[in-house]
């Protein structure tokens, strides 16, 4: 699947969740190259880290979105409902794994947020696949985006910042104009998601303020994979799946949680914040192109200027952001 300042994502004081790609907004410079007294090369290090991180930045991207569109293969077979049990299961074995949440010392107060992080995350992947059943991947991926992009806006209090807002909701509008092809249902799912990711944002600051490191992260995953367990039971039971769509939906869960989760953590510690959030505003044009080459879901012009309006009113607010 995060605010910052400007940007859509996580607040620091929160672990990287298992969202549909954007991680917390942390500007961890852990590199050994600014330690004091460098060495001669140490001009060079911060340069390369960053590059690996940038480079990771893409791939992460591109592994998310291309996870999307490998998971829809499996929709006639699963439907939205079973990819995304199999993509919660995958995310919960992921998050498990590196957060080892101690959920014995978790307390009621510790568990309510991570309870409603694990409803929402769920909801939110549910939606969004739903929607990209119906509208397509691009589109979808697009107006969910306006989800994080608001909070971001909203936290504002600059010109720039209204006017950014403006854009991207004159963007927003232009995608939903009646016409005759509009699926309606489809784009309230994808709206849906953004209600969603926007809940997910503000539930995992609650969350990474009352939870230690990513012990609250992972035991959203595993509750949320907990949730969905007696529906890929009844899916596998009612229509047993086959050996090529288990396949797709796995992959799907891989390269859509594990990968940009673990990409996360990398990027976070070579690439400046705002650099960042910057690159993962610009998830709906790769989402678009995905669909375009991998889906044969092609866009129109109006579509893509929209496309690109919202990325350019959320890369606006970023770059012009003092601090």
């Amino acid at each position: 699947m995060r605010p910052a300042s400007a940007s859509p994502q996580t607040p620091a004081d929160s672990a990287p969740g298992p969202g549909p790609g954007p991680g917390p907004d942390l500007d961890l410079d852990l590199d050994p190259g600014l330690a004091p007294n460098p060495g001669p090369d140490a001009d060079q290090r911060p340069t390369g880290r960053r590059f690996a991180g940038v480079a990771t930045m893409v791939a992460s991207g591109l592994s998310n979105q291309t996870g999307a569109a490998i998971g829809s293969h499996a929709f006639p077979v699963l439907g939205p409902l079973g990819v995304v049990a199999v993509r919660q299961y995958v995310a919960a074995i992921v998050l498990l794994a590196v957060g080892r949440p101690r959920l014995r010392a978790f307390t009621w107060w510790q568990w309510r947020p991570v309870a409603g992080l694990a409803v929402v995350f769920g909801t939110m992947n549910l939606s969004l696949y739903s929607a990209i059943d119906r509208i397509g991947l691009g589109l979808a991926v697009t107006l969910e985006f306006l989800g994080p992009l608001c909070i971001a806006l909203a936290a504002a209090r600059r010109r720039v910042d209204a006017c950014c807002a403006l854009v991207a909701a004159a963007a927003a509008v232009t995608l939903m104009r009646p016409r005759p092809s509009a699926d309606y249902l489809g784009m309230g799912l994808a709206l849906l998601a953004a209600v969603c990711w926007a809940s997910y944002i503000m539930l995992n600051r609650t969350v990474g303020r009352r939870v230690p490191g990513a012990q609250g992260s992972a035991a959203a995953a595993g509750l949320s994979a907990l949730m969905f367990l007696p529906v890929g039971i009844a899916i596998a039971v009612r229509q047993p799946p086959t050996v090529s769509a288990a396949v797709y939906a796995v992959t799907a869960g891989v390269l859509s949680s594990a990968v940009p989760y673990l990409a996360d953590l990398f990027t976070l510690r070579r690439v400046p914040a705002q650099a960042f959030g910057l690159f993962m505003s610009v998830n709906p044009v790769l989402a678009a192109l995905v669909g375009w080459v991998g889906l044969g879901q092609d866009l129109g012009w109006t579509e893509w200027i929209s496309v690109g309006a919202i990325v350019a009113a959320n890369a606006l607010s970023i770059l012009t952001r003092r601090g």
